[in-house]
């Protein structure tokens, strides 16, 4: 009998991956291109939608090819991407309308200004579960339509379509400006500020609030729904599952009852809490989205975004020249017993959950002349630890629930100490599983229940298998004595970012 495989593309901030996985979720091909980052200005960051589109164009095969697998074999594509990232095209010509303006961006904070002192600001959050915020689509989409000449004019005429990247890429593999299908699922559709999280659809008061027509948004769709036939790239392979990242995440990590938590550690952080069919209106900072919808019923969640993790590794490493490679940071932290009374906020671009502050900027306080280089390594993973409880902390709070373990995935779970770290700050069990893959595992998944490939959720379940374990070794009462020292960190960070346009006080 023919072995047949899942294929999923995993579209990232930084990369593009495309993976082969078999009924045992054992990984059968790889292929992966990065793409380039563009920063025209102090937090702007932007990203070319073609090129991106060329790499997938380039990967599929290539990880057909590393597996020895025929296009026949392969019985559904999952995609999953980084969300919230923002693309506008022609419909005509399929060229993108100037760069995709990235989920990292924060371009609109004074657009973002406006809106919150807007009188019916308070029901974009009763609608979509979210704060009015940089982070979020709408008020890119603003932006682009108001800063762009003749743009919103063309979007009112239906000649440009608008997508996160899952949809480009869709809208791309089954045909382009020759019929593609223009979709994006409910977990993509959630992050723009622009759906109902009730009902599942594009929410009138919303799109007038943001000032968005209609015409350009894409159809959307459960995250199991058919999503079209590919017709390019790798012909005939039916999409069967679309979700964001953290989504996809939290179904790689079979998630699927209420209270489990998972958090998957990348260049930022993200959280995401089960809540099961109850939509939690967050009241302590954490944003309410769809987990998943498997046929009719969606699976709510509650999410706390940590914008700056694995990039302050990187900024040590790039900008600061503490260590020389991204593995080096635990072997330096690991030459002190603590961090010297030394700690860091990463609040490069502001901080997200759960203080949503666009005016905190970063920040290193306690230093002294003692300090030394294994101190700033052990603050920097610290940081990530103390973030990390900040959010748990909200979302216990929220759910009524108590996270009994934190499952992690990610780049930075390889780092051991910084799992024992949040195992520590935490207070409960962290588990890292077999596969490490969990975002492009979780597109995987969704796409082979869709066709029947794995029967059910508890089938999936039965694949998960933890590869690492860290229990809390810190004692209670030093566990809050060092989150109080984090907090009273935090809180100097607020108040720095001055708005644009005020000049700094005379002295």
């Amino acid at each position: 009998m023919t072995q047949r495989y899942v294929l999923a593309i995993d579209q990232g901030t930084t990369s593009t991956r495309c993976i082969l996985f078999d009924q045992r979720a054992q990984l059968a091909g790889v292929a992966q291109r990065e793409h380039q980052q563009f920063y025209p200005r102090p937090g702007w960051v932007e990203q070319d939608a073609t090129e991106i589109w060329r790499n997938v164009d380039r990967i599929v095969p290539q990880a057909l090819r590393n597996a020895g697998v025929g296009v026949d074999q392969i019985v559904a594509l999952g995609i999953t991407n980084q969300r919230e990232t923002t693309v506008i095209w022609d419909r005509r010509t399929g060229i993108p309308v100037g760069h995709a303006i990235v989920w990292q961006d924060v371009r609109t904070e004074d657009l973002v200004a406006e809106f919150e002192k807007h009188p019916d600001a308070p029901r974009v959050r009763q609608l979509s579960g979210l704060p009015i915020a940089t982070y979020f689509v709408a008020p890119r989409l603003r932006w682009m339509l108001d800063t762009t000449p003749g743009l919103r004019e063309r979007a009112e005429r239906g000649e440009v379509l608008f997508g996160t990247m899952e949809t480009w890429l869709i809208w791309n593999l089954t045909g382009g400006i020759d019929g593609g299908e223009h979709v994006t699922d409910v977990t993509n559709a959630s992050r723009t500020l622009l759906m109902n999280l009730a009902t599942l659809d594009w929410d009138t008061e919303l799109l007038e609030f943001f000032g968005i027509p209609a015409g350009m948004l894409p159809r959307i769709q459960a995250s199991t729904a058919p999503h079209g036939i590919t017709s390019r790239v790798a012909p005939g392979i039916r999409i069967a599952a679309a979700l964001g990242d953290q989504h996809a995440a939290l179904f790689g990590q079979t998630c699927f009852a209420r209270g489990e938590t998972k958090c998957t550690y990348g260049t930022g952080a993200f959280l995401m809490m089960n809540t099961g069919g109850e939509l939690v209106q967050s009241t302590h900072g954490l944003l309410t989205t769809i987990g998943y919808q498997i046929d009719r019923d969606p699976v709510y969640a509650l999410e706390g975004p940590i914008v700056v993790t694995g990039s302050l590794v990187q900024w040590i490493r790039d900008n600061i020249g503490l260590v020389a490679s991204a593995p080096e940071i635990e072997t330096l932290a690991r030459t002190v017993e603590d961090n010297g009374g030394c700690r860091i906020v990463p609040a490069f671009s502001g901080l997200y959950a759960p203080h949503w502050r666009s005016d905190a900027r970063g920040l290193v306080v306690g230093l002294t002349s003692y300090i030394t280089k294994g101190h700033l390594a052990r603050a920097v993973l610290e940081a990530t630890a103390w973030q990390t409880r900040d959010v748990v902390e909200a979302m216990n709070a929220d759910s009524g629930l108590a996270a009994a373990t934190l499952r992690v995935d990610g780049g930075m779970t390889s780092n051991n100490l910084l799992m024992q770290m949040v195992a520590d700050a935490l207070g409960i069990a962290v588990m890292r599983p077999y596969v490490p893959e969990t975002v492009s595992l979780g597109a995987a998944y969704a796409a082979g229940l869709a066709v029947g490939y794995w029967p059910d959720l508890q089938g999936l379940r039965n694949n998960w298998r933890p590869a690492g374990r860290w229990a809390p070794r810190m004692a209670a009462a030093r566990r809050e004595t060092e989150y109080n020292d984090w907090k009273r960190a935090v809180q100097l960070s607020f108040g720095w970012a001055r708005p644009s346009g005020d000049a700094p006080a005379d002295r």
